[in-house]
């Protein structure tokens, strides 16, 4: 009674746990496609810059296709092991330890391989100024709107100063991505009406701090490790339960009762029939203790018949 608790209580634990696996699997897949498309706009505009190799050092454990490939293939492991749970079966049960270990190797490789502090500094954000000159140019089209979606979605202006956009270009007041309000005109309007209305900061020390990691990036690392932590019990439970499971099912080996202490049973004898009649049994199917007076003496005359 005690050891079906005992299984009982662990199926519940696995239970709960692949339920966490899904649930943590699918944020991490949401947060780090939310972050690939910040990350490849501001790779765009700071391209073959060391911005760009500290933005790639920084997200590419979080953002890398392999991490993304074993969340999705721990989704389905998860789900290998729920049904293997449910149906106590030692081979799901056999498969589903083994996935485990081998997404947490692979998770544990590539964390340490892709580990490096980005060598970044405040001053490596005056280099963005040289992408100023060619915005609204016709065959830099994809280098305006990558300036427009840095501007609107960290909300920011220029790359110290919105005065940068006068300074750097022949543009009379900055684009209309730097207003807080966009309509067609707000920067014009806010350039010789109202200051106020435009971003105040540059985007330079924004994409700075998106660099050296945002909260995101932290909420994503903490998954991971949940991720790790959490794969490290279900290998240890999953363990414990194929072993329940094994010596559950394990017949029991049958012991012959042991003889009397001081009694010497002699030895056994055989008759053989005379000679011109057929053999008859010697060794029935079953001797009954009554005939011999022991238990243990009937078990022996059939072990000794059979051998």
């Amino acid at each position: 009674m005690a050891r079906e608790d005992a299984v009982r209580c662990l199926r519940c634990l696995l239970y709960a746990i692949n339920l966490l696996f899904w649930l943590m699997s699918i944020c991490v897949l949401g947060v780090a496609a939310w972050l690939r498309d910040y990350l490849n706009t501001v790779l765009t505009l700071a391209a073959h810059t060391r911005l760009e190799e500290a933005a790639v050092l920084t997200y590419s454990p979080a953002v890398h296709p392999i991490i993304i490939a074993v969340c999705c293939f721990l989704i389905i492991v998860a789900m290998v092991g729920y049904c293997g749970t449910l149906k106590c079966n030692l081979l799901l049960l056999s498969w589903y330890f083994g996935s485990l270990l081998v997404i947490f190797c692979v998770e544990l490789a590539s964390g340490v391989w892709t580990y490096d502090e980005p060598s970044v500094q405040r001053s490596d954000m005056i280099s963005l100024k040289s992408r100023m000159p060619n915005y609204g140019l016709q065959r830099y089209q994809w280098l305006t709107h990558t300036w427009n979606t840095i501007q609107t979605e960290f909300k920011c202006c220029g790359v110290i100063y919105f005065t940068d956009w006068l300074e750097m270009t022949e543009m009379e007041w900055p684009p209309d991505s730097c207003c807080s309000n966009q309509y067609p005109g707000c920067a014009r309007h806010a350039h010789y009406r109202d200051l106020s209305d435009l971003h105040q900061e540059g985007c330079g020390p924004k994409i700075y701090s998106f660099i050296r990691g945002t909260k995101q990036l932290q909420v994503l690392r903490f998954l991971g490790v949940s991720i790790g932590v959490a794969q490290i019990l279900a290998m240890t439970l999953t363990l414990t339960l194929l072993w329940a499971l094994y010596y559950d099912r394990k017949p029991p080996e049958p012991t012959l009762p042991e003889p009397p202490t001081g009694t010497d049973p002699g030895p056994l004898t055989i008759t053989h029939p005379p000679q011109g009649e057929a053999p008859k049994s010697v060794c029935p199917l079953q001797v009954p203790h009554q005939r011999t007076g022991h238990p243990w003496l009937s078990a022996r005359i059939l072990q000794r018949c059979y051998a």
